[in-house]
């Protein structure tokens, strides 16, 4: 039975957690996709027995039940409908089970939105709207930007590897981008890896792909991320994420130029040049031995560093401009003086994705959607360490110390999942409502 929409592709997207469903329609949304929501199984079924979807995306757990149900239900009823999983960071059983099920394949959470794009081009043949090469850019005129493009500039001539340093949210993928369209290999494939959003059990097989039979569920090879990128670009995000065991498999693949499926005897010869990226220390955790020293030597053969966006602040208002045009789906809003100048003070502990953030809050907001001024922004200052009158290492009095603890964590956990507030509760393994709690104490927005 075939059950196809007419004119913009619809994706049914089936969660129970607000921030993963908003996540998935944005994404979806800026691809040129109509999304609908279903946050149970239920719901869910009753859609695709009334509606025509052309994908359907799902958690494996639902208020109601499992996402297996609804995987089942499309093959019962001989929907021509892709089903993909969304599966628990680690769930290697669910994810295997799923495919066994009928689903075509699976996301791990946090969901990596390259991987997600992917996936969703791989089932709909979509071509991809969100980046179009004309946004491949470092906007700003600033002393440090102008540095950072002519560096990449020089880079993009070179196939040597590159290692991108610089916090999180500065852009390292952007550039990386950058260095790829500029060179010889611009016509070939890019294909961006977030390192720390794959399952250790799973990396070998995401990484270098699988034959048929090699694993329970494993119904037909597989292609990995160095096969799908050869004859182009493999950009490692997050690379310190990477564990010990898949740093010598990868440092293999890089010093043979040769990758083996999981499951097979051959080795498949490949030609990628490697960018890797990462907001840690990368020489110190060489020196605390938790990277290991010989592949950190193979992917920082040229550095690039990305300044941060308080040390760019004259370049604020064009890209904050630059975004609302993105987000704009008509004119672009316009920014009020008073906003510039609140945004310029501000000190972006989460830079440009963080400026991204406020200004789509600020759309959101405002009484007048094509104009913001500063009190839609909700800016709330971040804490100055310098300013306080407890010494940082202090721990007296005892509550600003904890408080400085739990910020950090908080932090940092929400850099490790990309700003994604459920993923990172998970992380820190308490509750998206005591989340949700924490950062409004404590003034992280």
């Amino acid at each position: 039975m075939t059950r196809k929409s007419r004119g913009q592709p619809k994706v049914l997207v089936i969660d129970d957690e607000p921030d993963l469903l908003e996540l998935l329609e944005l994404t979806l949304s800026r691809m040129g996709l109509d999304t609908t929501r279903a946050e149970s199984v239920g719901e869910a079924i009753r859609l695709l027995d009334r509606e025509g979807f052309d994908l359907c995306l799902t958690d494996m757990r639902l208020p109601d039940g499992e996402g297996l149900r609804v995987v089942e239900h499309i093959n019962q009823k001989g929907l021509d409908v892709p089903v993909a999983v969304i599966t628990a960071y680690g769930s290697a059983e669910n994810a295997v089970a799923a495919l066994k099920a009928g689903a075509f394949d699976y996301l791990a959470k946090p969901v990596a939105l390259e991987q997600l794009r992917a996936l969703v081009k791989q089932a709909l043949k979509v071509p991809d709207k969100v980046q179009p090469a004309a946004s491949y850019q470092l906007l700003g005129n600033s002393p440090a930007m102008e540095q950072v493009r002519s560096m990449i500039e020089r880079l993009a001539k070179s196939q040597a590897p590159v290692y991108i340093n610089g916090e999180s949210g500065s852009g390292k993928e952007l550039a990386a981008r950058m260095i790829h369209r500029g060179g010889p290999r611009a016509e070939l494939p890019f294909v961006a890896v977030n390192c720390g959003a794959i399952p250790e059990n799973l990396m070998e097989s995401e990484f270098f792909g699988y034959r048929k039979g090699a694993f329970t569920g494993a119904e037909a090879d597989r292609d990995g991320f160095f096969q799908a990128a050869n004859g182009g670009t493999l950009f490692l995000d997050e690379v310190a994420d990477l564990p010990l065991a898949m740093q010598v498999k990868l440092l293999r693949a890089i010093q043979e130029k040769k990758v083996r499926k999981v499951g097979s005897t051959q080795e498949e010869p490949v030609d990628v040049r490697l960018i890797s990226a990462t907001h840690k220390n990368l020489p110190a955790l060489v020196e605390a031995g938790e990277f290991r020293q010989d592949l950190f030597y193979r992917l920082h053969v040229i550095e690039l560093s990305m300044p941060p966006l308080r040390e760019m602040r004259e370049d604020i208002p064009v890209v904050a401009q630059a975004i609302l045009a993105k987000l704009a789906r008509g004119t672009p809003a316009r920014l009020m003086p008073d906003a510039v100048a609140a945004l310029e003070k501000y000190p972006f502990p989460g830079n440009v994705r963080e400026l991204e953030n406020i200004l789509e809050r600020g759309l959101s907001l405002a009484a007048d959607p094509q104009q913001i001024g500063a009190e839609d922004l909700h800016l709330t200052p971040v804490a100055d360490e310098t300013d306080s009158p407890v010494p940082p290492g202090e721990k007296w009095p005892l509550q600003d110390y904890l408080d400085r603890v739990e910020r950090a964590a908080i932090n940092e956990a929400l850099e490790k999942t990309r700003y994604n507030r459920t993923a990172a509760a998970k992380l820190l393994g308490i509750t998206f409502r005591a989340m949700r709690y924490r950062m409004e104490r404590l003034g992280i927005k």
